[in-house]
């Protein structure tokens, strides 16, 4: 649980931070690693449905780093994030790539 904080880890976290803060992606984008530290990537697309004003935009900005809009808009928007995990079965570290659908 503790990789992504070790030094083995911090690389790899380092290139989806900015300013200590998780760094906003778009859909074509993705995280500049040295060749050296060249994982396989592991996309999901995750749609979130519900009611109206139950938190699903403010999860989707907590997860994604940035405060949760003061105004409710429906609207489909996508956001695009990356996390970096050393899954224990493999021991070797992949590249998270989540698309949230709200």
């Amino acid at each position: 649980p503790g990789w992504l904080l070790s030094p083995a880890g911090r690389p790899y976290l380092d290139c989806i931070l900015h300013k200590n803060q998780r760094r906003a992606f778009g859909l074509l984008e993705r995280p500049a690693l040295p060749p050296a530290l060249a994982v396989p990537t592991v996309t999901y697309k995750l749609f979130l449905a519900g009611r109206s004003g139950v938190g699903k935009t403010a999860l989707v900005a907590w997860l994604g780093g940035t405060p949760a809009p003061p105004a409710h808009h429906e609207r489909i928007e996508a956001t695009t994030l990356f996390w970096p995990a050393k899954p224990r079965a493999s021991g070797r570290p992949v590249l998270f790539q989540l698309h949230l659908w709200d």
